[in-house]
C-alpha cells in the first residue's frame, strides 16, 4: 500500500513538473511572439547600422540585341555582334595565401608563375604589349590590390574563346581574375557602300548628336528593342546576387528588309567614284536609282569632300538634303503643263525663235542656243522637240510666259499637283522641303520674268530625289509612286509589318507620258546627253545645269568663278522602264565647267551598263542559268 501511494506521488510531482514547465514555454512563447510582433512593427533600427550591414539594391539594365539591317535579298548590311573586353582582377587568392603562414607563400609562388605563362599567351594575342609588360603590369597590380586590369581591345567570341583556355584565366574569375565584359556592336560588312543611308549607331543607340542619321536613326525604335531591368545585391563575399522576382527580361529589336540591293548599291558607288576620285573642284555628287513600278529605291550613293577630307565619303545625303535650282531638268514640268492643259497639241509644233529674246520680258539673257539654230537653219521658227532637244531657255520660257502669262498661278498649282513643292515623308529624315515663288507671295515682288526662268529651271529648288519622282511618274505612265526604303519588319524571318509601294498621285495621262518620252529619248540620241546614246540598252532623259549663289543672289563670285550643279536625270530602258535614275554633282567655285552632259551623264553610262550585265529582266539567260 504504501508502494503504490509513493507511486502516485512520483507521478504527481512528475505531473507538476511537467505542467511548470509547459506554463514556462507557453509563456516564453507568448513573450517571444510578441518580441517579434514588436520589432517587425515598432522596431526602429539604427539608420547608420542599417545602411553597414544591409547590402544595397543596385537596378542593372539588360540591353537588348538590336535588329537587323538587311538587303531586298536578305544579305546582312548592318549587324550586332558580341564583343568582350578582357580584364584582370590580379588581387584574387592573394589574402587567402596572406592567411596561409605554411604553405602560402609556395602558392603565391605559384600564382605568379602561372601569371607569367598567361603574359606570354596575352602577348600573342594583344601585341601591342610585351610578355614583360603584361607579366609586369600584372605582379604591380597584385601588389598595389588592382582589381580592375584592362587587357587589350575589345576581342569577338573566337578570340575570347581562346583566352578562357589561358593558364590562370581557365581557372574562373575567383581563382584566376578573368573578367569578360560582354558588349554588342555594330558590324557593317559592306563598308562604305550606302553608309550615309544605313546610318550609325553606337552602343545600342543612334549617334549622339546626330540622333536621326539614316535608317539606325530613323527607325532605332524598331531596331533597339526594350531594355531589360535587374536588380543586385552584392555579398561579403563578393558575389552578385540577383533578385528574380524584380528581372524584366529585355525584348530583343526587329530587323529591317530595305529596299536597297547591295550589288547596284556596289556597282552604282563605281560608277560615281570612279567618274568624280580626280576632280579636286568638286564638292560632292549624288546618284540614286529607283524601280520604276513601285518607287522603291535600289541604290542611293551620296559622296561628300569637305575642306578637311582627302577623299569623298559617305557623309552627307546630298540626294534629300540639299534642295537647288534644278536646272534644265526643269523643263520637263513645262513640257508637261503645255501638253495636259492643251497648249501644246505635238512636239512638232513651232513657235517664232525671236532671236532668243523672251518677248515682253525684261531681265531674262538672250539665249545664245537660239541664235546657233538660226544661223545653221536658216530659219525664225523652232519645233518644241528641238528647243527640248538643245535645252533651250528661250523655247520654255517662252512657253511659259505665252500660255500662263494671265493665269500664273494655274501654272504654280500645276507645279504642286506633281509633288514638287511638299515635303513628303520619307524613309529618312532630313528630306529637305522645296521653294516654289508664288504671285501670292506678299513678301516679294513678282513679274513675268519670275514665270519664264521658273520654266527653264530656275527660281524654284527642288531636291534631287523630287526631281527624280517626277521622271519616274513619266516612266510609270503617269502615275507617281512613293519613294521607300524599308520594304518590311520582321522578327525571326517573320514579317510583323509589311510597307511596299504607295501611289502618291496621277500627274499626267498615259498619251502626255508616252509624248514626254519620245521627247527625253530625243535628248540621249540627238541632243545634249548624246554620251548615253551607245549605253547597252536604250536611256531617256534630260541634262540640266545651274549655279549655286554667293552673297546678293549673285552666281558669280569676285573671280568670276560659279558653283556648278550638274544633274542627269532618266530611266531604262526608255520603251518599257525598270529603273529611273537621277546623278547630281555640285562644284566648288571653279572656273570649270561641270555641265549635266558630262560627269552625271557618264556616271549614268556606267551604272546602266553595270546592272545590264547582271540583272536577268535585261538578258533573260542570266535568268535561265539561274
Amino acid at each position: 500500500m504504501d508502494v503504490n501511494n509513493g507511486i502516485k506521488k512520483n507521478r504527481d510531482r512528475i505531473g507538476v513538473i511537467l505542467y511548470v514547465l509547459y506554463v514556462f514555454l507557453l509563456v516564453a512563447s507568448v513573450l517571444l511572439f510578441a518580441k517579434i510582433v514588436g520589432i517587425q512593427i515598432f522596431f526602429k533600427p539604427n539608420p547608420k547600422i542599417e545602411a553597414a550591414l544591409t547590402p544595397s539594391s543596385r537596378p542593372r539594365a539588360i540591353e537588348p540585341v538590336r535588329g537587323n539591317i538587311i538587303d531586298c535579298e536578305g544579305r546582312l548590311l548592318a549587324m550586332s555582334c558580341p564583343t568582350y573586353q578582357i580584364a584582370m582582377d590580379c588581387t584574387v587568392r592573394r589574402e587567402e595565401f596572406a592567411k596561409d603562414k605554411k604553405e602560402g607563400p609556395e602558392k603565391e609562388a605559384a600564382w605568379l608563375e602561372k601569371a607569367k605563362a598567361l603574359s606570354v599567351e596575352l602577348a600573342k594575342v594583344f601585341p601591342e604589349k610585351s610578355a614583360d609588360e603584361y607579366y609586369r603590369l600584372i605582379r604591380e597590380g597584385r601588389k598595389n590590390g588592382k582589381k580592375y586590369l584592362r587587357l587589350g581591345k575589345p576581342v569577338d567570341r573566337n578570340v575570347y574563346n581562346r583566352v578562357v583556355k589561358f593558364p590562370l584565366f581557365n581557372e574562373g574569375k575567383y581563382k584566376g581574375g578573368l573578367i569578360a565584359e560582354q558588349q554588342n556592336v555594330r558590324i557593317y560588312p559592306y563598308g562604305k557602300l550606302a553608309r550615309r543611308t544605313i546610318g550609325f549607331v553606337r552602343n545600342n543607340r543612334s549617334d549622339v548628336g546626330n540622333t536621326h542619321v539614316g535608317l539606325e536613326g530613323k527607325f532605332d525604335y524598331v531596331l533597339h528593342g526594350r531594355e531589360g531591368k535587374e536588380y543586385t545585391k552584392v555579398t561579403d563575399a563578393g558575389r552578385v546576387l540577383d533578385n528574380d522576382s524584380t528581372k524584366t527580361l529585355p525584348v530583343d529589336g526587329r530587323d529591317i528588309r530595305t529596299t536597297l540591293n547591295i550589288d547596284y548599291q556596289d556597282i552604282a558607288w563605281r560608277a560615281l567614284y570612279d567618274e568624280i576620285k580626280e576632280e579636286s573642284d568638286l564638292e560632292g555628287a549624288c546618284l540614286v536609282l529607283m524601280e520604276s513600278a513601285t518607287g522603291a529605291i535600289r541604290a542611293m550613293v551620296n559622296l561628300y569632300r569637305d575642306e578637311r577630307a582627302t577623299d569623298f565619303e559617305e557623309v552627307s545625303n546630298l540626294a534629300i538634303g540639299r534642295a537647288i535650282e534644278p536646272g534644265s531638268v526643269f523643263k520637263t514640268v513645262t513640257l508637261m503643263q503645255v501638253l495636259s492643259d492643251g497648249y501644246v497639241q505635238s512636239l512638232d509644233q513651232t513657235i517664232p525663235t525671236g532671236h532668243g529674246v523672251i518677248r515682253g520680258v525684261k531681265g531674262v539673257p538672250q539665249d545664245v542656243h537660239i541664235l546657233d539654230h538660226e544661223r545653221n537653219h536658216h530659219t525664225t521658227s523652232i519645233s518644241v522637240i528641238d528647243g527640248f532637244k538643245i535645252s533651250s531657255n528661250y523655247v520654255f520660257g517662252t512657253l511659259a510666259v505665252s500660255n500662263y502669262s494671265k493665269k500664273p498661278m494655274r501654272f504654280i498649282e500645276n507645279i504642286h499637283s506633281y509633288k514638287l513643292g511638299e515635303a513628303f515623308d520619307f524613309d529618312l529624315a532630313g528630306l529637305a522641303a522645296p521653294t516654289i515663288p508664288s504671285p501670292k507671295d506678299k513678301n516679294r515682288y513678282w513679274s513675268l520674268s519670275d514665270l519664264a526662268v521658273m520654266g527653264y529651271g530656275y527660281g524654284t529648288r527642288e531636291t534631287p530625289l523630287h526631281i527624280l519622282c517626277f521622271y519616274n511618274a513619266i516612266a510609270n505612265k503617269g502615275k507617281m509612286m512613293k519613294p521607300y526604303l524599308v520594304e518590311d519588319i520582321e522578327q525571326n524571318g517573320v514579317v510583323k509589318n509589311r510597307r511596299g509601294p504607295a501611289l502618291m498621285s496621277t500627274i499626267c495621262s498615259k498619251a502626255v507620258a508616252d509624248t514626254i518620252t519620245r521627247a527625253l529619248k530625243a535628248v540621249t540620241e540627238e541632243g545634249t546627253a548624246r554620251r548615253l546614246k551607245d549605253a547597252k540598252c536604250q536611256v531617256a532623259g534630260k541634262t540640266g545645269t545651274s549655279f549655286g549663289t554667293y552673297s546678293g543672289g549673285k552666281y558669280k563670285d569676285e573671280l568670276g568663278r560659279r558653283k556648278y550643279q550638274g544633274t542627269f536625270v532618266g530611266f531604262f530602258p526608255a520603251d518599257d522602264p525598270r529603273y529611273s535614275v537621277i546623278c547630281t554633282v555640285f562644284s566648288k567655285p571653279t572656273s570649270k565647267s561641270f555641265q549635266g552632259g558630262g560627269i552625271p551623264a557618264r556616271a549614268v553610262k556606267g551604272l546602266v551598263n553595270g546592272i545590264y550585265s547582271i540583272d536577268p529582266c535585261f538578258r533573260p539567260e542570266l535568268s535561265a542559268a539561274k
